[in-house]
């Protein structure tokens, strides 16, 4: 006997893991560069290059890239710029049949004078790792033979996998000063954020639209201390196999390494950055396949052994974009006397694991945020500032229950932090949310089929008829299975129409036909 199977590429995702561990060095400062007298500020970012499983645990290795400002001893400012390698190895519960990928990396980062030529740095790294396990299932959906065959199927809608996108969206902008503003000197402090990521797909392909938002901190020609702040709008297209324009997509993006500096105009001035970044993409590709499912079988007259597995797949629930709005009023006495105004700011989100309610989504996080500003201390400029703000959102979704799982990612849209004076700060900031909510589909599969004959003596001495008396929750294919009769066969003969017996029936089961008491 012949099985007619459907073959479906699958792609599910594990529980997220956290890792957290601690990056130390020593920096020497360049000759070239002048003595430190304090640090105003540092700031560090995590470039993972591999992500792998080990016995128990998940080995990590990157770079963390750093910028520290300082103040010089005659009272200037100076900066330091590079990266420093890691490789860890963190306890972790890691299949090491998946496949892990990292889908936040945050570094804090506190840098310390050991003395005037050399400075502390030690950063502590959170990490955030997604699994994923790609594979290949084969469903049973019907069974062709010479002998008679009775068949019991249903279809489910599957989300299967149709493609994936891994790569690199190089971005190249360019930021023209103001005409208020002084030709560059230096650049001090280059920072640049990733805001309002939006992606679609298209045949082939992965279209990306977001925002860089730069800060630039530099002196000019006359050694004159400026800054900008500007959003840059930027569009990338990535080749996706099998994309389409109706699919569904999760993708999940960082920015790698950057490179901001100062360029000359069409004039010979240097009055423009040049903004050079890598935004990492990770993309998989889903569509929803209608798929027919052979739940049992049998032939009147013969044993079929089915042999079956357990298989959980997935059919998607909601793919959701959510908004929320925060503002948190921040009483800190640190600013309260002589602070003239921020320079900038700058957060992310860190996420809580979603707690899936009837009908709803509670997401719960926190909002890390820093800022920093001048003060009116012509010996100590500038300050920094860094805290969290907590949030919470309740997304509706009719139809979630605790059962489903929930795939969710967190990015900036805005953020803003104003002074309100009397040591008060004003935190605004837009976050969005990205929900991919599935419901687990649990499947009995047949995987293979053994036809036996019965003993003909068996069947000849087999009652002519038989009474039967309808139980609770039986169903017509039930009974027909049972006495190896057929759910027509039973219609026929007992005069039933649509519909399913009732319980406490009573029926009459022939060899070839069935009446109705």
């Amino acid at each position: 006997m012949e099985q007619i199977k459907q073959t479906l590429q699958t792609s599910q995702t594990g529980p997220d893991t956290a890792v957290q561990f601690y990056v130390d060095g020593d920096i020497n400062i360049p000759e070239v560069k002048a003595d430190a007298a304090r640090v105003v500020c540092a700031d560090g970012s995590v470039h993972v290059e591999e992500i792998r499983p080990a016995e128990r645990s998940l080995r990590v290795a990157g770079q963390l890239f750093y910028q520290v400002l300082y103040e010089t001893e005659d009272g200037g400012l100076a900066a330091l710029a590079g990266r420093l390698p890691f490789e860890e190895t963190a306890a972790a519960e890691a299949d090491p049949a998946d496949a892990f990928y990292v889908r936040r990396a945050s570094a804090e980062l506190t840098a310390g004078l050991i003395n005037s030529r050399k400075v502390n740095l030690r950063a502590s790294v959170d990490l955030e790792a997604g699994a994923q396990r790609d594979g290949e299932v084969q469903i049973t959906a019907d069974l062709e033979g010479d002998a008679p065959l009775c068949r019991k199927q249903t279809s489910k809608e599957i989300l299967t996998r149709a493609g994936a996108c891994r790569d690199i969206c190089r971005i190249r902008e360019e930021v023209q000063l103001p005409a208020a503003k002084e030709s560059i000197g230096t650049v001090l402090l280059a920072e640049a954020d990733l805001r309002k990521l939006d992606t679609r797909l298209e045949e082939g392909a992965l279209i990306l639209r977001g925002e860089l938002q730069v800060f630039i901190l530099y002196e000019t020609e006359t050694m004159k201390t400026e800054w900008l702040e500007q959003a840059v709008p930027f569009e990338g297209k990535l080749d996706a196999g099998g994309a389409g324009e109706d699919l569904y997509h999760c993708v999940h993006a960082c920015l790698g390494e950057t490179l901001i500096e100062a360029r000359l105009d069409e004039d010979g001035e240097l009055r423009i950055f040049g903004v050079e970044a890598a935004l990492e993409v990770r993309c998989c590709i889903y569509r929803e396949e209608t798929v027919r499912i052979l739940e049992d079988a049998y032939s009147p007259g013969r044993n079929l052994l089915l042999e079956r597995e357990d298989l959980e797949l997935e059919s998607l629930v909601m793919l959701n974009n959510s908004r929320c709005r925060l503002t948190e009023r921040l009483t800190l006495p640190e600013i309260q006397d002589g602070t003239l105004q921020i320079l900038k700011s700058s957060g992310y989100p860190q996420l809580e694991p979603p707690r899936i309610k009837e009908g709803e989504i509670l997401v719960e996080g926190a909002l890390s945020v820093s800022f920093l500003y001048v003060r009116a201390d012509d010996d100590r400029p500038f300050g920094t500032w860094q805290g969290m703000v907590p949030f919470s959102q309740v997304i509706e979704c009719p139809g979630a229950s605790p059962a489903m799982r929930c795939d969710i990612g967190a990015g900036l849209e805005q953020l803003s932090v104003s002074l309100l004076g009397s040591g008060e700060a004003e935190v605004k900031a837009a976050l969005s949310f990205r929900l991919f909510l599935r419901r687990p589909e649990k499947i009995r599969n047949i995987t293979s089929v053994e036809e036996q004959s019965v003993d003909p003596k068996e069947l000849e001495n087999a009652p002519g008829i038989t009474g039967c008396i309808v139980r609770e929750g039986d169903t017509l294919w039930d009974i027909a299975r049972r006495y190896g009769a057929t759910e027509e066969g039973i219609r026929e003969a007992n005069g039933l129409k649509e519909g399913e017996p009732k319980t406490g029936d009573k029926l009459l089961i022939f060899k070839e036909n069935m009446g109705i008491l």
